[in-house]
């Protein structure tokens, strides 16, 4: 097993080129962070009704997120027990029962007639050739012990001593739900439009959420982009103006974001998909109610926002769930889910999703430049000479303040690699090995001096 102290040096802000294209690494990865840590798997919206499924991945390991006849939402691994042969060949659909085409196993995940997900349920030969011998109880697809349905989005872990989803989100529970809530400010209301992007890029899977956690600096890649008018409002640039954006991280969890600080907007909703009447005077509408519910408490305009290791969010516009899913030491699987609120107009879900794939996805204009980069940093960072030498991550160590109204949380300021050093100092903790009471002692211990203040 790899050593990692010298080679994430959080105290000098220096990170080796080698946690980036090191297969040892990459293997030690999938045992200590993509095995244990909590994981979004999909939303509800990919299996709608009864026996829907809907296939994966966690690290990389295939997995069904599969609707019961109970609506109850299960996670399997994607595997059979007999011979290891995907149950499940096929990216969803729907189906009474998973048969291996191999051998014809077959696993049952309807609630009424097995005690556990995945139950097998089907064995040929069960008579003749196994004597009515085989424990079929001990032998159905391994399930994930903890599976949350949190507002849509479905998230799940292989640990069993995990703790709590919520426990793991922390405070930045306040930026992941001005990305799910309706923009109306209650809760939930958000939908699926259209399926799910995929497409590979010969990266390492960390570039993408590091970036996402806080890299203000890159704008210089979308300068071209931000030249053309792709934004909703048919201007000059790629989104509707930020003004008082800064960089937050939750050091002690690993999470982080690029937005505003709790509790503060920049300007009503109604700002965004201008020239557009009928969709102006619905987000007008929208915004008055969101006054009444929410009040002084008004959240938060998320850009973007990443919680650890693998999936990030654009919280605004476009309002966009990405997951970087690890292939090897230099490939990852990226995908890309776009959000709206349930109830607004078809007008409005229309323009959003031209939009969304303006901006984002493999044909996305800014994605690209995104993707261009992180292909090109992995490649140079694979040479030989290349990794003998560390990355810099000094900007604005030292500055870093408190912010009140979050557990744990630090502004970073809008120019700063403060969230990628928290995102490697988890990343760290995750690869040494801890237990789950290493790992959650200090986010308990900011929480009980915040109770005690």
């Amino acid at each position: 097993m790899t050593n990692l102290s010298s080679l994430v040096d959080l105290k000098n802000g220096t990170i080796s080129r080698e946690i980036f294209v090191n297969d040892e690494i990459f293997k030690q990865e999938l045992g200590q962070i993509f095995s244990r840590a909590w994981l979004f798997i999909g939303h509800e919206d990919l299996v709608p009704n009864p026996d829907d499924y809907f296939v994966s991945r966690m690290g990389t390991d295939s997995v069904i997120l599969t609707r019961d006849r109970q609506n109850k939402i299960n996670v399997l691994l994607n595997s059979c027990m007999h011979r290891g042969m995907k149950v499940c060949r096929y990216d969803q659909g729907n189906t009474r029962a998973f048969t291996c085409p191999y051998h014809g196993w077959s696993y049952s995940t309807d609630g009424r007639l097995v005690e556990v997900p995945g139950e097998l349920v089907g064995v040929p030969g069960f008579g003749p050739y196994y004597h009515e011998k085989l424990d079929k109880k001990n032998w159905g697809l391994i399930y994930c012990p903890k599976v949350v349905n949190y507002k849509g989005t479905i998230w799940a872990t292989w640990d069993a001593n995990a703790p709590d989803f919520l426990d793991y989100l922390g405070d930045m529970k306040v930026y992941l739900d001005a990305a799910l809530d309706h923009r109306d400010g209650s809760p939930g209301g958000s939908e699926m439009i259209g399926g799910v992007q995929k497409w590979r890029v010969k990266c390492n899977w960390k570039f993408a959420p590091e970036n996402f956690i806080g890299d203000m600096y890159h704008d210089i890649s979308h300068r071209s982009v931000d030249l053309v008018g792709i934004g909703p409002s048919g201007g000059k640039g790629r989104r509707d103006k930020t003004i008082g954006r800064t960089t937050v991280s939750f050091d002690d969890l690993g999470h982080g974001i690029i937005g505003t600080l709790p509790y503060r907007e920049e300007f009503p909703y109604q700002e965004t998909f201008k020239n557009h009447p009928e969709i102006e005077d619905y987000l007008k509408e929208v915004y008055d109610r969101r006054l009444k519910n929410l009040g002084d408490r008004l959240r938060v305009n998320t850009s973007v926002g990443t919680i650890f290791p693998n999936m990030s969010f654009h919280g605004r516009q476009p309002r966009t769930i990405a997951v970087f899913h690890p292939i090897s030491p230099t490939e990852m699987e990226m995908w890309r889910i776009f959000l709206v609120d349930r109830d607004s107009p078809q007008a409005l879900k229309d323009a959003a999703r031209h939009y969304y794939m303006r901006y984002s996805g493999p044909g996305g204009m800014t994605e690209s430049d995104d993707l261009e980069n992180w292909q090109y940093a992995t490649e140079a960072s694979a040479g030989h000479v290349a990794r003998r030498y560390h990355y810099n991550y000094q900007m604005g160590m030292g500055y870093a303040e408190p912010v009140p109204e979050l557990r744990g949380a630090w502004n970073n300021g809008e120019y700063s690699e403060g969230n990628a050093r928290a995102y490697y100092k988890r990343y760290l903790e995750f690869m040494e090995g801890r237990d789950w009471d290493g790992l959650m002692a200090a986010s308990r211990a900011h929480g009980e001096a915040r109770s005690d203040a």
